[in-house]
């Protein structure tokens, strides 16, 4: 499998480069500040994707999609809006290309300029406003819940993979609501279905609150989020819901009959998680020697390795295995008998302990005659005999054990590094020596933010929600504070 990964404890940065690339999840691609998602990669996204799905329609949404491009007008009709995306959008000027006079190429064609310049979506808030103008008229056609998987591309000069990206894949769901109320409850409602996904699926721990006025998406009037610790430190934003109020309403100049007969604003919601949610799985729970899955989430939950000499004992040993491999997938295992005679058993151990496979069963000539199976976890990389009568239970509890035991490491993790402080000199010291969340009072002023921000590069991560009421004064201007806001430096 070539050279060893860099230690995370070297180069955080370099080691999740190189497991990215390594364990075959994604590539950067022909396209400057574009990635290629490859196959095992792609697996774990549709499977992220499938579950966010399922509980997306639990609560009552529909999957719609809308056009990739989005006129140029439309964006100057909610000011903030363009005001947070104007620096990131990629424009389509004309529509044709045709060979150069000169023989040298192909050239764009300067007689196809388009009449209106064409914005690929940074997001979709615009285009899907301009269509809700035409499906709602009246009460009865309220709450409009609406889910889009898509991709969307924001102009980025300094990418990573999965993590920033110039184009991404995500969803984004749109709603409209008769009132205020209600368009509140499904903001917060959302948060907390992408907090679920990704404590019960990714075994990632979050912490939920809401964000400062400077942080919060373009055009909302309330941002809440999901907010994740990742192994060296820093947070990463892993999901947020908006609280949009009546604004793009207003600029799309969406109005229903109420009951009474009288013509109002809807009130409005977007939320949405991407492909960034793969950069924190890998960076929450892998380890020096490659990825670390989540059981409910890896492609390949079960590998089963044969250590076998000459093709007699590998059919023999495909026999004894085939029984297993059937009753696994009847109970809904993903399992992969990798009988390959191009690799030894040794490479192919160090392929699956690098993509994380959560479980490994090896079994050889001796096992064979005993009944038997060497099993290995791989969080812990310890490896038991088990009898094969007891296998099918062993492994169904492993991988109980296995998205558990992750789960509280990270959770552990997060507790070490969540640390109060009350003075900044403190808190510039905890950032430089600990890192992790840091809880500190902040006087609610946008310049008391701005100037942390330029002085330590950390940001305002959320005003968790279950953040105690707590008399006290701001490290910095020493003005009153009445909770305690979470710092963070971030990706």
């Amino acid at each position: 499998m070539g050279k060893k990964l860099t230690k995370r404890s070297e180069d955080y940065s370099k080691w999740y480069n190189e497991l990215v690339v390594k364990a075959d999840l994604a590539e950067n691609s022909g396209v400057r500040g574009c990635m290629v998602i490859k196959p095992y990669g792609y697996a774990i996204w549709e499977k992220m994707q499938a579950e966010l799905d399922r509980m997306f329609k639990e609560t009552g949404h529909e999957n719609a999609y809308f056009p990739l491009f989005i006129p140029k007008s439309y964006f100057s009709k909610e000011a903030s809006h363009i005001e947070g995306f104007a620096k990131e959008c990629a424009v389509v000027t004309h529509y044709r290309l045709k060979n150069a006079e000169d023989g040298s190429g192909i050239i764009v064609d300067p007689d196809a300029k388009l009449e209106e310049e064409l914005i690929v979506r940074p997001t979709s808030e615009t285009i899907i406003w301009d269509t809700y103008r035409r499906w709602i008229q009246s009460y009865r056609d309220l709450p409009l819940l609406i889910n889009q998987w898509a991709n969307v591309v924001r102009w980025e000069m300094r990418t990573r993979l999965f993590l920033r990206t110039a184009e991404f894949l995500w969803q984004e769901g749109h709603t409209a609501h008769a009132t205020k109320e209600e368009a509140v409850a499904e903001a917060e409602q959302m948060m907390h279905v992408y907090a679920e996904f990704a404590e019960e699926h990714m075994a990632m721990p979050v912490i939920k609150g809401v964000k400062t006025e400077s942080e919060r998406f373009a055009g909302a009037l309330e941002t809440y989020c999901i907010e994740a610790l990742m192994q060296d430190g820093k947070a990463l934003q892993a999901g947020t819901s908006h609280f949009l109020g009546q604004n793009f309403a207003k600029a799309f100049d969406v109005k229903f009959a109420t009951k009474e007969g009288k013509q109002e604003y809807v009130w409005a919601t977007s939320w949405g998680v991407s492909t960034r949610l793969m950069g924190a799985l890998v960076m929450t729970h892998s380890d020096d020697n490659g990825l670390v899955l989540p059981p409910k989430l890896a492609p390949i939950q079960v590998v089963i390795v044969p250590i076998y000499k000459g093709l007699e004992q590998l059919d023999a040993i495909a026999d004894r295995v085939a029984p297993l491999v059937k009753e696994l997938r009847t109970k809904g295992i993903s399992v992969k008998f990798d009988k390959r005679d191009t690799h030894k058993p040794g490479f192919k151990f160090n392929e699956y302990e690098l993509k994380g496979v959560p479980v490994r069963l090896a079994i050889g000539q001796r096992d064979m005659d005993n009944g038997t199976f060497e099993v290995a976890r791989r969080d812990t990389l310890e490896k038991v005999t088990v009898n094969a009568d007891e296998v099918v239970s062993k492994i169904q509890f492993l991988l109980d054990d296995i998205q558990k035991n992750i789960y509280k490491k990270a959770l552990d993790y997060r507790k070490e590094h969540i640390t109060k402080v009350d003075s900044y000199d403190e808190f510039k010291a905890v950032l430089e020596s600990k890192g992790g969340f840091i809880a500190a009072h902040w006087d609610g002023t946008v310049a008391t933010e701005d100037l942390i921000k330029e002085e330590t590069k950390a940001t305002i991560r959320c005003v968790p929600l279950d953040a105690e009421e707590e008399n006290g004064v701001c490290m910095v201007t020493g003005k009153p504070s009445k909770k305690r806001v979470l710092f963070a430096k971030a990706y």
